[in-house]
């Protein structure tokens, strides 16, 4: 990589991608009008299903919502587990992604997705989006899941400079507080209003909008 590129990595399922909004309307074929009961369930089980053993990703998108319908007493057809991974590509995107990401393009910065995915469910949503990222890191290439910093540590060795590297996620528990441990700059985009500490980023926001000039302030800090 040129040393002198600016790059901003980006988490891309709550960022970019609504899973917020893509998980209950995909789930309400299999649960009906217990979909969003059953996605707000299955996001209190996955982080203890990637917490364990690797795994590819659509094994923990099947396991997880194993757990899920049976915390919540729902009976599903054993081929309904597959259907997240099946409808993988339903998702909707942010209606801020577009134009977010034209300013940083035209700002001069490339793009980097640091995913927790499976390679070839992330090509179906590269193909959802309205740009191209210029470098992805998957969680099946690290065999790892964030908040590990596999993902970041594998984005490093391609000789990085700190300075001229910007981590813009959602989620502070996958992506926040793991950049912070290790030193790497962040905006917290934090469309969920979950309440930590934002000392953890350098810069935080509702949704994506303005973005580039976020980056750009950070980037004259240094």
């Amino acid at each position: 990589m040129n040393e002198t590129d600016r790059w901003l990595t980006f988490d891309c399922f709550g960022t970019l991608v609504s899973w917020q909004r893509g998980f209950p309307s995909i789930l309400q074929k299999v649960a009906g009008p217990r979909a969003r009961e059953l996605a707000d369930a299955y996001h209190r089980y996955e982080n203890q299903v990637e917490a364990g053993e690797y795994r590819p990703y659509k094994g923990i998108l099947r396991t997880t919502l194993r757990l899920a319908a049976q915390s919540i007493d729902l009976a599903l057809e054993e081929r309904d587990y597959d259907i997240l991974s099946r409808e993988w590509d339903r998702q909707p995107v942010w209606e801020d992604v577009g134009p977010a990401l034209r300013e940083v393009r035209q700002a001069g910065w490339k793009v980097a997705a640091l995913t927790n995915c499976d390679n070839d469910l992330f090509e179906r949503t590269k193909a959802t989006l309205p740009f191209s990222f210029d470098a992805v890191i998957t969680a099946e290439d690290v065999r790892s899941y964030k908040p590990a910093p596999a993902h970041f540590l594998r984005f490093r060795e391609r000789g990085i400079a700190e300075n001229r590297w910007v981590h813009v996620a959602c989620s502070y528990f996958h992506d926040i507080a793991p950049a912070h441990e290790l030193g790497i700059r962040s905006v917290w985009i934090d469309r969920d209003r979950t309440g930590e500490d934002p000392a953890a980023a350098r810069a935080v926001q509702r949704d994506l909008r303005g973005l580039a000039a976020t980056v750009g302030r950070i980037s004259g800090e240094l």
